[in-house]
């Protein structure tokens, strides 16, 4: 799988582009697809103190984001762009209309960056997948 995504980078860019895209779009998109209503929002599994949704898609996208840049080099900026990403996002959600900055989105959101982070540390420290 990390073969594939390191030849592919462009799945972890459209996929980027598709997140902002979503995150800057002024309502729900997804509501509008699913609800017919601009103003909801569909909700995978209920929050907790966090959003769930934000966790949701920044692990998805960290993990995308991990397994296309495998070089350590790649993976420290990676790192640093998944984060200002979540942090600069959120901040956006203060001057678009129909969306609001919420602490819990942008936890979430840094959640998600944080534990795939950890994990690929984690993995790289202990040579899990080293031939």
């Amino acid at each position: 799988m990390i073969y594939f995504f390191s030849r592919f980078k462009i799945i972890f860019y459209f996929s980027n582009i598709i997140l902002i895209f979503l995150y800057l779009f002024p309502g729900s998109l997804l509501g509008i697809i699913i609800y017919n209503n601009k103003n909801v929002q569909p909700q995978l599994t209920p929050d907790f103190v966090i959003s769930t949704n934000h966790f949701y898609v920044f692990t998805v996208i960290s993990v995308i984001g991990f397994l296309s840049f495998v070089k350590k080099k790649h993976t420290k900026v990676l790192a640093i762009y998944l984060i200002f990403l979540s942090i600069i996002l959120e901040i956006f959600h203060l001057i678009i209309p129909e969306r609001s900055f919420e602490w819990s989105d942008l936890f979430g959101n840094l959640l998600g960056v944080f534990i795939v982070i950890i994990c690929n540390n984690l993995i790289n420290k202990y040579g899990y997948f080293k031939k």
